[in-house]
């Protein structure tokens, strides 16, 4: 790396930290005022670097472009799977990755359980709205007026008994499913499987994807289901850290 790159890129460390002055900058860096004005003005014509208020330099918009088509590029999938691979042999389940295809939810990635009882999933199918785990996951994140709109215009089939079967009813499960930070499917979609989901965030916060392991209830009970929470939902941050998001403490989604 040439020394003229390296001493600029040093100094979009230096304001990433916090906005400077070029007397501050040139201090930091013990280079004449000069040099530093000649890397700064080349910085800010391209928008790496801009001046705020107060004539201290600061990150420009180009980085944010940048890091935007940067994350965009990092496929979901192909981030993901390592950390669904994991869950999946730590497990032994059926692990789901799902996310908006449009105004429907999309299962796009699955690994099968070890187990010889099979999940009717499969890439590319949809998942009913109201009746999984994964897409509860994915619509509780939605502002509430846009989830109000998704429950009046649902047609609530019921597949089984515990089929969520009115917009009140799916609106508390929302809810519910945002408070705790995970969402449960009680055997809503098919009387014989449960399973349970977990939030995936992009850089900017907004859940972009879930990630749910689901299971046959003759296999695992729902108490021993739920005690897996902690790690689907480990596997999710990771997944979320990767893709750029930066954790703060929080009690729900």
């Amino acid at each position: 790396m040439s020394e003229t790159l390296k001493r600029a890129l040093g100094l979009l460390d230096l304001v990433a930290v916090e906005p400077m002055s070029l007397d501050e900058l040139a201090a930091q860096r013990q280079v004449h005022k000069t040099t530093i004005m000649r890397q700064l003005h080349t910085l800010e014509e391209c928008r790496f670097v801009v001046r705020n208020g107060h004539g201290k330099y600061q990150l420009g918009s180009k980085l944010f472009e940048l890091s935007s088509l940067a994350l965009e590029q990092r496929n979901i999938v192909h981030v993901a799977r390592p950390h669904l691979t994991a869950l999946n042999r730590l497990t032994g389940h059926t692990i789901h990755l799902a996310a908006f295809e449009g105004p429907e939810v999309v299962y796009i990635d699955k690994l099968e359980s070890r187990h010889a009882v099979r999940m009717y999933s499969r890439i590319g199918l949809t998942a009913s709205l109201h009746a999984t785990a994964v897409a509860k996951v994915l619509l509780c994140d939605l502002p509430i007026e846009r989830q109000e709109h998704i429950a009046q215009s649902l047609n609530y089939h019921r597949f089984t008994q515990h089929t969520v079967s009115n917009s009140e009813e799916f609106l508390r499960a929302l809810a519910a499913t945002r408070a705790q930070g995970f969402a449960f499917d009680d055997r809503e979609h098919e009387e014989f499987v449960h399973c349970v989901a977990a939030p995936i965030r992009d850089a900017t916060g907004h859940v972009v994807a879930a990630i749910s392991c689901s299971v046959p209830v003759v296999l695992l009970n729902k108490t021993d289901l739920l005690a897996l929470v902690p790690d689907i939902k480990s596997a999710a941050e990771a997944i979320s850290a990767d893709l750029g998001f930066v954790s703060i403490e929080r009690n729900s989604l």
